[in-house]
């Protein structure tokens, strides 16, 4: 699993474009999803969220995906789960302090927006964790706050 999301950090701007695809799709499929009803989507949405991008990022299914602000990086795999950088204790050769034998989430997360089309983007802060979300679709709930603002894609 470790490999596969530093794999996933290197090649963040391949998946940032593959993100967008998806997120424009599911976008134009909003009308009918929210004619079957998010509520009733929640736990396959969930499901197919976990396994995709639990494969993929290690994701911790969160509830409020951060992936695309943080270069790929799923930063709920931070041993101390900080959403806004490292702690300060980053070793010199840029593993973890609590676990040593993995890189610092921040810095491949430094790394990965670097890559991306619109790199640098770290230096907005992100919402604290809401734990009422865990184990929940981001997506869902992204696409339900999105349609009822009537937002296009971005």
């Amino acid at each position: 699993m470790y490999l596969l999301r530093r794999m996933a950090t290197r090649q963040a701007r391949p998946l940032e474009l593959l993100y967008l695809a998806v997120d424009r799709m599911i976008m134009t499929l909003a009308p009918v999803l929210k004619l079957c009803g998010f509520k009733l989507l929640e736990r396959p949405a969930a499901w197919f969220e976990s396994w995709s991008k639990g494969a993929l990022f290690d994701c911790r299914m969160c509830g409020r995906c951060v992936l695309s602000k943080t270069g790929m990086t799923c930063p709920m795999n931070c041993p101390k789960q900080l959403r806004n950088g490292p702690c300060g204790g980053v070793r010199q050769n840029g593993n973890c302090e609590v676990s040593a034998e993995m890189k610092c989430v921040w810095l491949e997360a430094w790394a990965g927006t670097g890559r991306m089309r619109r790199g640098g983007r770290l230096t907005k802060l992100i919402r604290p964790v809401d734990h009422r979300l865990e184990g929940s679709s981001a997506w869902l709930r992204r696409l339900a706050e999105r349609s009822a603002e009537g937002s296009a894609p971005r």
